[in-house]
């Protein structure tokens, strides 16, 4: 009797290697894997090892290796439709009935792997002969090499309408094998089934053993629609059910502890290609519930690469609601945020290996997202809206299912919560005293008007708080942040500064968004900081200056002139001081990037001590503040520099 790949898949699933071989040889936990002594020969010394992630044990001393199934026959001397019967009895998995249908669907399903496979090889193929010349330099414009190409089966589809079609009719391969295994377009419309891909870059989607199953394909047309273009659902793939390169995957994630999930095609080649082998991605779709559950069989804590947009984050946030129902203990996800407008694609061609590494290295964990997005999502500046914000944790945590885990979220999220509401502490400058001179205390604080979320929060900010508002490749740029955040809290500064403000050069594109929102309040003239603040969030950009308010706060209010009772004279002063080290420092990375360039086609010593000449200055720009005369004195603070 025939068994489908799906039936034994499910009783693996429910049987880890080590619940089976336990029962008979008695076994020590060592890092992921489990030893013990040989149950196929007498060993004083364990060589024998099991391994739940891989699913398979292997024998030193004997050089027996298998599967659960293979166990079973070994030890038991059973056949293999035996082993399959006790299995499924102990993983409470009924048995099929015998039918000639469903052995006929495996006949089937096994003739059409041979189809995709034949597929495989003629894509493979073209993509090394004359008609493959554009779709090879594309590949090379990406960093693709072709020993990466070879390694994950590259193809190209031509242009003509039947080349495949043509070359499987010559093996004898009927068209309706052809249609079910996607690779022909049909329909009562359609009088001649034609081919799906063409002119099209094509990578092969593998199953969990690493046989092709389904193509994906990115046209080469620059006006071609849509860019990408996946195999239909067919006997063979279920795309919500695959993740693109899991079977190589599989074993890089085992052996380095994570997994890392991108969002494309091209992405987890370019990672693979940086060494970071245990790359995987969805096609084309969000996380589904079933490529979630295929990623806990692997790690413990995936993690999930997303641009640091709003679209990024709001990709994040769909798999964060999709995991917190089904988080288990020690099942969860982290998430590594990349500089805006890049993918690890684009990260690892412009910055290399460890720009990416060090991305992940700074994940963020799930917990700390769930706080983050809650925390950006209305101001905290009055009882009600604070109580709005408790509610809305409560019902994220009240999501988790497994009652550990949701008690352990409640803590976390009351520690957070008490940390967040309680009294604000004195931040290190005593208030200036009545008469101090300058200027700088706001009309609305005068008039005891309400005053901004981030004045009602804790001076110091927890270090979770800090890591995630202020660490991480995909923080907003510290000087930047400042620059725009003193503007907002003394907005009478605008009219005087508001060309120089619309010249600066920034990095972010949401601080971009900003720094024009402000030029345009300076012909509007806002009377106060408060009602700064109201017309920003009324441009929807309230989220984003709560973030900057929480950034000053986690690194502990050390630019002090930005509060706002600081004396105009000091703002002034660390303003336009600030806005000019940024100048200097934006130019000089500009003349770097261009000095590493000229290292790279003429490697003189001169060119090399150039570039060193103009990194020490970038690093004096970043990291050095002047002294001025009587600095602080307006604002109550002793004189000193900043």
């Amino acid at each position: 009797m025939r068994f489908s790949d799906a039936f034994l898949d499910e009783i693996r699933a429910r049987l880890p290697v080590s619940s089976v071989v336990g029962k008979r040889v008695r076994l020590q936990r060592r890092g992921r894997e489990f030893v013990g002594l040989s149950p196929f020969n007498k060993e004083k010394t364990p060589s024998f090892t099991v391994n739940d992630q891989k699913g398979f044990y292997h024998c030193f001393s004997s050089g027996r290796h298998g599967d659960i199934f293979r166990f079973v026959m070994e030890t038991e001397g059973v056949s293999f439709p035996d082993a399959v019967e006790r299995l499924a009895g102990l993983a409470g998995v009924a048995m099929p009935a015998r039918d000639e249908r469903s052995e006929a669907r495996d006949r089937a399903r096994a003739g059409l792997k041979e189809i995709v496979e034949e597929a495989t090889r003629f894509f493979e193929r073209f993509l090394g002969g004359r008609e493959g010349a554009e779709a090879r330099a594309y590949l090379d414009r990406r960093g693709v090499s072709p020993d990466l190409a070879r390694r994950f089966r590259l193809g190209f589809a031509p242009q003509s309408r039947h080349a495949l079609k043509d070359h499987l009719t010559a093996r004898g391969i009927p068209v309706e094998d052809m249609v079910g295994a996607g690779l022909l377009i049909s329909g009562e419309d359609i009088a001649v089934p034609y081919d799906r891909f063409r002119n099209r870059l094509i990578f092969p989607i593998t199953d969990q053993r690493g046989q092709a199953i389904a193509f994906g394909g990115r046209t080469l047309d620059p006006d071609g629609k849509p860019k990408y273009l996946n195999s239909p659902e067919t006997d063979l793939f279920h795309k919500g059910h695959v993740l693109f390169n899991l079977a190589a995957a599989r074993q890089a994630a085992h052996e380095r502890g994570n997994l890392v999930v991108a969002e494309g095609y091209m992405d987890v080649i370019a990672l693979a290609g940086a060494g970071i082998a245990q790359a995987v991605a969805p096609l084309g779709t969000a996380l589904t519930e079933e490529q979630l559950a295929l990623l806990w069989r692997m790690v413990d804590e995936p993690i999930l690469c997303f641009d640091g947009d709003q679209a990024g984050l709001r990709a994040a946030y769909r798999a964060l609601d999709l995991a917190l129902p089904q988080l288990k203990p020690g099942k969860s996800l982290r998430f590594a945020l990349l500089p805006e407008g890049q993918d690890p694609d684009d990260l690892v061609r412009s910055g290399g290996r460890e720009a990416m590494v060090t991305v992940l290295r700074e994940a963020r964990p799930l917990v700390e997202m769930l706080w983050t997005r809650e925390v950006e999502q209305a101001p905290l500046d009055t009882p009600e809206r604070r109580a709005a914000f408790e509610a809305r944790i409560d019902q994220a945590v009240a999501a988790v299912a497994d009652a550990r885990v949701q008690r352990h979220y409640r803590d976390a999220m009351r520690e957070r919560l008490r940390g967040l509401f309680a009294p604000a502490q004195a931040h290190g400058a005593p208030r200036r005293a009545p008469g101090g001179g300058g200027g700088g205390r706001k009309a609305a604080f005068q008039r005891g008007g309400r005053q901004p979320a981030w004045a009602e929060a804790p001076a110091r900010a927890s270090e979770l708080l800090r890591r995630s508002l202020s660490s991480g490749a995909a923080a907003l740029p510290r000087r930047e942040a400042i620059l725009l955040l003193a503007l907002v809290n003394h907005v009478e500064m605008l009219s005087d500064h508001v060309e120089t403000v619309a010249e600066l050069d920034f990095t972010s594109a949401e601080l971009r968004r900003l720094r024009s929102a402000l030029v345009d309040l300076a012909a509007e003239a806002p009377g106060s900081a408060e009602e700064a603040r109201l017309k920003l969030e009324g441009r929807g950009l309230g989220p984003l200056v709560r973030r900057l308010d929480m950034l000053w706060m986690a690194a502990g209010r050390a630019e002090w002139w930005v509060a706002p009772d600081a004396a105009a004279v000091d703002v002034t002063r660390a303003w336009a001081h600030m806005a000019t080290l940024h100048r200097k420092a934006v130019t000089l990375h500009k003349d770097l990037r261009a000095a590493y360039a000229l290292c790279e086609t003429d490697p003189t010593p001169e060119n090399y001590a150039r570039a060193a000449d103009i990194k020490a200055q970038l690093d004096s720009a970043e990291g050095t503040e002047a002294e001025v005369e009587g600095f602080g004195l307006a604002s109550g603070r002793p004189s000193r520099s900043f």
